[in-house]
């Protein structure tokens, strides 16, 4: 790589606050808010709306929507034409 245009990639805590859940990994994202780790040292953290922790398709509770039933319904609202 090319010596001085690519950002800085180092350790970076995430943290999603709707699950009370973090995870240290590596990112080119930057903070001014820092967080202690459990391993004692001090990283940048940065704040998520969601995560794999409380996303609904990870957790299981994503909605299947019916389709067959409200085609039936459309159907029955305003009649088959045919």
């Amino acid at each position: 790589m090319r010596e001085g245009i690519h950002p800085d990639y180092g350790p970076v805590v995430f943290r999603d606050r709707a699950a009370n859940y973090a995870f240290l990994t590596r990112s080119t994202m930057t903070s001014e808010k820092t967080i202690e780790w459990e391993d004692g040292n001090t990283y940048p953290v940065v704040d998520v709306e969601i995560s794999d922790v409380s996303h609904p398709f990870y957790t299981g509770t994503a909605r299947v929507l019916d389709t067959a039933g409200r085609v039936e319904r459309f159907e029955r609202r305003y009649g088959k034409k045919g």
